[in-house]
């Protein structure tokens, strides 16, 4: 059912000239996995899927979001993560990126720092932390060996794998918000910096958020998040968790210990300033220890024929 719904999608956008199928000449214009995902924020509703994707096209355009990307200045996309949800280098019992976004990072200097940037430019590198997700951290997670999904739509978000043999791409994120030491008055501060990113994902980037998972959370939280919950559409709020003082065993549900931080209740020696602690087989993948910098993405090398025309 879902694989029809998809082809009436593709068939809608190619009348719209919003979508080319592939050729033997050239891929398609988007793939399966990006059409999905506004599938899945629609419920499969191919018309009301349409409509985003058409909306997400021309914000695209509008913002030049291709080339605001190839050209961003390596220095400052790396300098611009220290704000938002950091990858730890790990993934979930699913192969799902896990991020962690620590708030009360953003106090002091950082806030200051963070303050002084013009807000066009600030919406320019929401944008291309975005794009750094979906261009190089969903495919890479997505060549490495890991369970998979029985479905596209996802399943409880504390659930432990289900094998398959094909695994389907990874297109979302595993996120624990750590509200630590955070103040109603820093909360109201950063709600513009928060609401952006929120209202970005929501509207441009569907369904690339799997589960969220807040971790000490104060108890004001409940009355903030009678407000916070409006950036959201409702297909994300429920992927919304609260957990308790101690989230360790909830979380390492979600992941093993190795991929789940120290601080958190698991053996992983990532702090939110750190860079990706890359696991063996992401080092592997890489040939690297360390994640290049800048506006990269992440692609499988082609195949290349053998001397007797043979693809290996």
């Amino acid at each position: 059912m879902e694989r029809e719904l998809l082809d009436t999608l593709k068939r809608s956008l190619t009348d719209q000239g919003l979508y080319t199928p592939p050729s033997a000449h050239a891929p398609a214009s988007h793939d399966d996995p990006t059409l999905l995902r506004f599938l899945r924020a629609r419920k499969f509703d191919p018309a009301k899927a349409h409509k985003q994707f058409a909306a997400t096209e021309a914000w695209r355009r509008k913002n030049d979001v291709l080339n605001l990307y190839a050209t961003f200045d390596p220095d400052e996309l790396e300098s611009a993560k220290r704000f938002y949800p950091r990858w730890t280098g790990r993934r979930d019992k699913h192969g799902i990126p896990v991020y962690v976004f620590r708030l009360a990072s953003l106090t002091g200097p950082l806030q200051k720092e963070l303050s002084a940037v013009p807000e066009e430019r600030r919406y320019q590198r929401i944008i291309s932390l975005w794009e750094f997700m979906c261009r190089f951290t969903l495919p890479f997670c997505s060549a490495l060996s890991r369970p998979a999904l029985l479905s596209s739509t996802p399943g409880p978000p504390m659930s432990s794998p289900s094998l398959q043999s094909s695994p389907s791409p990874i297109t979302s994120s595993t996120s624990i918000v750590d509200l630590g030491g955070v103040s109603l008055g820093l909360i109201w501060s950063l709600r513009r910096h928060l609401q952006q990113a929120s209202e970005l994902a929501t509207a441009h980037y569907p369904e690339t958020l799997h589960t969220i998972a807040i971790v000490n959370a104060p108890a004001f939280f409940p009355a903030i998040w009678s407000w916070i919950k409006t950036w959201f559409d409702e297909g994300t709020r429920t992927k919304v968790h609260v957990l308790g003082t101690d989230p360790g065993p909830a979380l390492l549900q979600l992941m093993d210990a190795e991929s789940l931080p120290q601080i958190y209740g698991g053996t992983l020696p990532f702090a939110f300033e750190d860079d990706p602690i890359l696991d063996e087989p992401a080092r592997q993948l890489l040939q690297s220890d360390k994640i290049p910098h800048g506006p990269i993405v992440f692609a499988l090398p082609k195949p290349r024929p053998s001397q007797n025309g043979n693809v290996p």
